[in-house]
């Protein structure tokens, strides 16, 4: 099992077993951890996966600043993803929980602490990342302004040709368009 492999079953996981609304991998903002994987809930709950493939990896992951200073870490649930039987419960940082991955299947070994680990440091790491992904999506959709794209009518004129989505009517439509 790659790495690769491994952040794709937990995106998946977070997306449809964990029910997280936006999932983001392996981004980056200036001066933040970065996540293998991280998902929101409802309620703004955020969900950090980091996926190891080797022992080397996951005791090296110790050294990184999020854990040696867990204040400043993403997420309000944090989880270690790894091949069964690479880590023991027993080696995970306080309150994180441990998924295990066997034949493309991921099952949660430990759950993680019930209390929310996530600082007003961490939040605002997470605010960074959130907004380091919505600046590269809106340099991808120039010249329009990401609020220009989102829009009902932009994206009615872009993927429906200008036809109002079936069962919709004129009148309804009208209210969507403003």
């Amino acid at each position: 099992m790659t790495h690769a492999e491994l952040v794709r079953l937990a995106e998946d996981w977070l997306r449809t077993r964990y029910r997280c609304g936006i999932v983001l991998s392996e981004q980056t903002a200036d001066g933040c951890e970065v996540p293998d994987v991280i998902g929101w809930k409802g309620a703004c709950r955020s969900v950090v996966i980091e996926c190891k493939v080797s022992r080397g990896d996951f005791l090296a992951d110790r050294q990184k600043a999020a854990r040696r200073s867990p204040e400043s870490g993403m997420g309000c649930e944090r989880f270690y993803l790894a091949p069964r039987d690479l880590v023991r419960p027993e080696e995970l940082p306080k309150s994180w929980g441990l998924l295990e991955c066997c034949r493309r299947k991921i099952a949660v070994a430990v759950r993680p602490g019930r209390q929310s680990q996530r600082t007003s440091a961490g939040l605002m790491s997470e605010m960074e990342l959130l907004l380091a992904s919505l600046r590269r999506v809106e340099v991808r959709i120039d010249p329009q302004t990401i609020t220009t794209f989102l829009k009902w009518k932009n994206r009615l004129s872009a993927y429906n040709g200008g036809e109002l989505p079936q069962g919709l009517e004129a009148d309804d439509a009208r209210l969507l368009l403003t």
